[in-house]
C-alpha cells in the first residue's frame, strides 16, 4: 500500500505548461515535526497544491496545513496549534538534465509516473516549527524544587534549603537551627 503523500503525475505527462491542482485531505503516514512538537501519525494534511509540468520535471507549489500537538518546553503540558507550510519543490524527470547535474537528495524525482511528497514536507515543517514550543511567553515552567507546575502553585510557592555550608551540621545536632537560604523559584537566591 503505497503512502498516501504519493500523487500520481501521468495526467501532466511531459507537456511544459500542463497543470493538476491537488485539493484534498489525507491522513499523515508518519509522525512529521520536532521532538516536542509535531504532526500525529493519521492527523489529517490538507493538501492545496498545483503541479505543473516543467521541461525538467513536475513543479510543485502551494501549501500544507495541519493541526500539531506537543508539550512546553518549559511546564512540560500539552499544547495544541495549527501549522502551514509553503511548498515549492522540483521533481526531476527521469533522464532529464536536472536529474543528472545534481546529487540525489538535492531534488525529488518522478519515478513510475508518481512524485513522493513527504520528504519535503518533512523538511519543511521541521524548519517552521519551534525547536522549544511554549504553552504561553510568560508560562513560568516546573519548580527546581518539588516539580510542582509554577501556573497552578501556591502564591509564593518556595521551599527553604539549608545553606549547603551548614547541611552536614543538620545531622548532628538534634534540633539546631542553621541558617536556611529562603527563596521562591521566581526568585533565585544571590550570592
Amino acid at each position: 500500500m503505497r503512502s498516501p503523500l504519493v500523487l500520481d503525475v501521468s495526467r501532466l505527462g511531459r507537456r511544459p505548461g500542463v497543470m493538476m491542482p491537488v485539493h484534498q485531505s489525507v491522513p499523515s503516514p508518519s509522525r512529521i515535526g520536532l521532538d516536542l512538537m509535531a504532526i500525529d501519525v493519521g492527523t489529517e494534511l490538507t493538501l492545496d497544491l498545483r503541479l505543473e509540468s516543467v521541461s525538467e520535471g513536475v513543479l510543485v507549489t502551494g501549501t500544507v496545513s495541519a493541526p500539531t500537538h506537543g508539550q512546553c518546553s518549559r511546564c512540560l503540558e500539552p499544547i495544541t496549534g495549527e501549522i502551514e507550510i509553503y511548498l515549492t519543490e522540483l521533481f526531476a524527470f527521469p533522464g532529464s538534465a536536472t536529474e543528472s547535474s545534481t546529487e540525489a537528495d538535492e531534488v525529488g524525482h518522478v519515478v513510475d509516473q508518481t512524485i513522493d511528497l513527504e520528504q519535503p514536507i518533512v523538511d519543511a515543517v521541521g524548519l517552521a516549527l519551534p525547536f522549544a514550543p511554549v504553552c504561553s511567553e510568560d508560562c513560568p515552567g516546573l519548580c527546581t524544587q518539588c516539580g510542582v507546575v509554577l501556573a497552578n502553585a501556591a502564591p509564593g510557592h518556595g521551599h527553604d534549603v539549608i545553606d549547603p555550608r551548614w547541611a552536614k551540621l543538620s545531622g548532628m545536632i538534634p534540633d539546631a537551627t542553621l541558617p536556611a537560604a529562603t527563596f521562591s523559584d521566581k526568585e533565585p537566591p544571590t550570592s
